[in-house]
């Protein structure tokens, strides 16, 4: 469900962005939510397409929530346009406006000539209240949840198609371990990259990934995960060692994709141990965020942590989420934290 909330704000966004490049606009718009790549998506596609360059010294304002209050941005939107249809006021980071839900009394009576944005970072407006209920009614809420880490490489995969591209599974879980769950960089990073390949490039492979983003796939947690699932100790020690002496590493951060990971053999393991082929749809509620691409490496590791040992291993890694954040009071340094770990991990 959470997977599908996240493809209608992108299909939201989408409409609204083709919206404004058509000139179709509402009376309040509330862009909003703990991820703000769509809402600057949204906000900047309606700067850039509501008033023409020539009247946006008369008929365009944009403010900042910190430095209004809500009677000035309520006065704001009730005048009228110079010599134009329409004008356009803009509240940028609006959660720090301490009278923001008095704006809930423009939504009343809007104004067809007054395009208002209310564009929130990475916060969002009480739903039980006045301002939130009235702008849903004369306008539009765009609300973006933030993206869980494992719906990252889904996502990944969604926008390259979006361009026209196919991006390998691998590909995008590498990208999504490089960049983390910030979309804006993801784009970024995306962007970049397009200009480093060839021209007429449909496909992108983690090679690519290797090349223009700067991380390499030999020593990741997404090869980590991939090495115990096989029970290969060596080299799963080996990457351990590696990643540990990073200057980027963080212990917490790698401990809690070792859980999720685990954590999706554990449910695996449970549904097979039922009995019978499990459905496709029962497999993929068990291995939540995992492309089907990767099934065939889940059926390796049930095999190779029947459910008390995939228990013991999710014991293990609640233990070191402890020790990681300092649990032991520091004495133990990273790098040998996420060695003796794995180490543990392959003699569950």
């Amino acid at each position: 469900m959470a997977g599908k909330v996240k493809e209608d704000i992108s299909a939201l966004s989408r409409k609204l962005i083709e919206d404004a490049r058509a000139g179709v606009f509402r009376p309040v718009y509330v862009l909003m939510g703990d991820e703000p790549y769509y809402p600057d998506l949204v906000c900047q596609a309606i700067l850039d397409n509501c008033i023409d360059d020539f009247g946006k010294d008369f008929n365009e304002t944009v403010c900042y929530g910190a430095d209004v209050t809500a009677e000035q941005v309520v006065t704001a939107a009730r005048r009228f346009p110079m010599m134009a249809d329409r004008q356009l006021v803009v509240v940028k980071e609006a959660q720090m406006m301490k009278t923001l839900e008095d704006i809930a009394v423009y939504c009343n009576e809007p104004l067809d000539s007054t395009v208002l944005v209310l564009l929130l970072h990475k916060a969002s407006l009480d739903k039980r209240k006045a301002l939130y209920k009235g702008a849903q009614k004369v306008g539009v809420v765009l609300d973006s949840p933030a993206l869980r880490d494992y719906e990252v490489p889904g996502w990944i995969g969604r926008f390259y198609s979006e361009k026209g591209l196919q991006i390998d599974p691998a590909a995008a879980n590498l990208l999504a371990e490089s960049v983390g769950t910030d979309l804006s960089t993801i784009a970024l990073e995306t962007d970049k990259l397009l200009k480093n390949l060839p021209e007429g490039t449909r496909s992108v492979s983690i090679a690519d990934i290797e090349k223009n983003v700067g991380i390499s796939r030999q020593f990741s947690i997404f090869e980590l995960t991939k090495e115990l699932s096989f029970r290969n100790a060596p080299r799963a020690l080996s990457i351990a060692a590696h990643l540990g002496n990073g200057a980027r590493f963080n212990m917490p951060q790698a401990v809690s994709a070792l859980f999720l990971h685990f954590n999706r053999i554990l449910k695996y393991g449970a549904l097979l141990a039922r009995g019978g082929y499990p459905s496709q749809e029962d497999k993929a509620a068990a291995l939540a965020g995992v492309n089907p691409y990767f099934y065939k490496e889940y059926d390796t590791a049930v095999r190779n942590y029947p459910l008390p040992k995939a228990m013991a291993a999710v014991s293990l890694l609640c233990e070191y989420d402890y020790l990681g954040k300092g649990g032991d009071g520091g004495a133990t340094p990273d790098s040998e934290l996420i060695v003796e770990l794995v180490a543990k991990i392959l003699n569950t």
